[in-house]
């Protein structure tokens, strides 16, 4: 190891034992925005990009990336999927068109009839990256499109992922009732040939940054991305000051509806899958059993651009305050980049932007103008994607910057294609890591959720709330000297404790401040 590196990871033991001081109690309450200290990221990094990629889990993308450097990645194995009951399936019942069409049908069994046995599978064999099977941007469609009617990209069909059938799913651990709790059937155990995978070719590739692999990484809470996404800046599930909630009903096995391998254990009129928790069973709300009007399933902002719908009313920052609200407070710059964010501002989004992709929006201190009121002061955090490719060209990124890719190039099943997204993640790490502050930026990538997709690793235990099922992570960075796994365990809310301990910022909650940060991942990258 050169002497560089090693004066340069002094630095950073020095900073990281200051910084694991600061989330000590003596620092205050979670309210608290006092910052102060060294601020700097483990190894000398002057910025942070966070790379926010939709709905995927590990095995579904990651699963076969194979060793790296000789060190092994926990990748794929199949977990052979159950009925409500616990009987195994013989088959895969298939409901996208494209893998429904698969002949021929030679697994019968159970009631179905299939070309898929109860088995993990390439999805690539069966629907290519270059087959037409995307909809017409801002089109729906629910079983996929039939190849040869849509637009090229290997497009899938969406998968169910909310807050309540992840945990059917996920089964106390078991990984086995993917299929079960799913509208998607046996796409949940559909794979991504993912050496095919742009991402993993250009890592590859001559000249390619080193990277770190993060094996153990899950979802921050259970379910889909508007949840999801409000942990990666708040670590919090937020509470709905509405009065016209209706919470979720469950059946005796904890889902809310039937799905076409799944019968409820009471009438399905009964049930109701709503944006919000159960009802406490003594009323009020109670976080801790997360129980009463706290959202959890898709719900829209109050603050445009929003699609109109059901809305959650302004989350009041003193209350309930988010990284930015910290990052500001304490002198840091700092901004949100969304695809499509100007065009969307200005009252014209695109068919594929997704409105609850875009969490601050939701807070009071983010707020845009209205007639007589001028815009709340964070609302300049929130910034068009095009900014921040400039910024990475002309060496102006700010400290802290998360990137939040337009709906066709987020990887999100469905509308999105996988690998034109992966090509557009690839082209964000390019102008990244050749840009003029390439070797003073660490570059985080990871996705919001599991959307839906099996993976066979049993997340840990910390709350009601998650962490859900694994998901892809990668540390990238030009200053990284080799590559390798980090099978530390994390979840999404260790990029909020990345953030808060270089920093030296009181955490949001709870899980921030026991968390795992990126430590460990920064270290293997800088030392091996």
């Amino acid at each position: 190891m050169s002497r560089r590196i090693t004066t340069v990871l002094a630095v950073a033991a020095l900073a990281l034992g200051a910084a694991v001081a600061s989330a000590t109690p003596a620092l205050g309450a979670p309210g608290d925005s006092r910052a102060g200290g060294p601020s700097t990221i483990p190894g000398g990094f002057k910025h942070l990009v966070v790379i926010y990629e939709e709905n995927h889990s590990f095995d579904n993308l990651y699963g076969g990336w194979g060793a790296v450097n000789g060190q092994a990645v926990n990748g794929t194995q199949s977990v052979p999927q159950v009925d409500q009951n616990g009987t195994p399936f013989d088959c895969l019942e298939q409901n996208d068109v494209n893998l429904d069409a698969v002949t021929p049908k030679t697994c019968s069994g159970g009631g179905i009839t299939s070309a898929f046995t109860n088995h993990t599978f390439t999805i690539d064999d069966f629907i290519k990256p270059t087959d037409t099977t995307c909809p017409v941007p801002g089109v729906f469609a629910k079983f996929g499109v039939l190849n040869g009617t849509g637009e090229p990209g290997g497009c899938t069909r969406d998968l169910v992922h909310r807050f309540y059938e992840d945990q059917y799913q996920e089964n106390g651990g078991l990984m086995n009732r993917y299929t079960t709790g799913s509208d998607a059937v046996g796409l949940t155990q559909g794979q991504y040939d993912t050496k095919q995978l742009p991402i993993y070719q250009y890592l590859h590739g001559v000249g390619a940054p080193n990277y770190v692999l993060a094996d153990d990484f899950f979802q921050a809470a259970f379910g889909g991305s508007f949840l999801n996404h409000q942990w990666l800046i708040a670590a919090r599930t937020p509470l709905d000051t509405s009065a016209s909630v209706t919470n979720s009903v469950l059946d005796a096995n904890g889902m809310p509806g039937a799905y076409p391998l799944y019968t409820p254990t009471t009438g399905p009129s009964t049930l109701k899958n709503t944006q919000w928790t159960v009802a406490c069973p003594g009323g009020g709300n109670d976080y801790a059993a997360a129980c009463g009007d706290f959202a959890v399933n898709t719900i829209q902002p109050a603050s445009a651009p929003n699609s109109g719908g059901r809305a959650l009313p302004l989350i009041d920052d003193t209350k309930y305050p988010n990284i930015g609200d910290r990052m500001t407070a304490a002198g840091i710059s700092w901004n949100w980049y969304s695809g499509g964010w100007d065009a969307a501002e200005n009252g014209h989004p695109g068919p594929n932007f997704q409105f609850h992709h875009q969490p601050f929006n939701y807070f009071a201190a983010y707020a845009p103008a209205q007639p007589g009121v001028p815009a709340q002061p964070g609302r300049k955090h929130l910034q068009d994607e095009t900014k921040f490719i400039a910024a990475a060209k002309n060496g102006t990124l700010p400290t802290v910057s998360f990137v939040k890719p337009y709906g066709d190039e987020n990887e999100h099943p469905g509308y999105a294609s996988e690998p034109d997204g992966s090509d557009h993640l690839v082209d964000l790490l390019k102008t990244i890591t050749s840009g003029p502050d390439a070797k003073n930026t660490l570059i985080v990538v990871t996705y919001d959720e599991f959307g839906g997709q099996a993976d066979h690793v049993a997340p840990p235990v910390v709350d009601k709330w998650g962490p859900g099922t694994r998901i892809p992570a990668l540390l990238v960075s030009a200053k990284f000297t080799s590559s390798g796994v980090d099978h530390t365990q994390y979840d999404t809310t260790s990029i909020l404790a990345t953030i808060e301990k270089s920093f030296h910022l009181a955490p949001l909650g709870t899980r921030d401040a026991k968390v795992n940060p990126l430590f460990d991942g920064i270290r293997m990258g800088l030392d091996g």
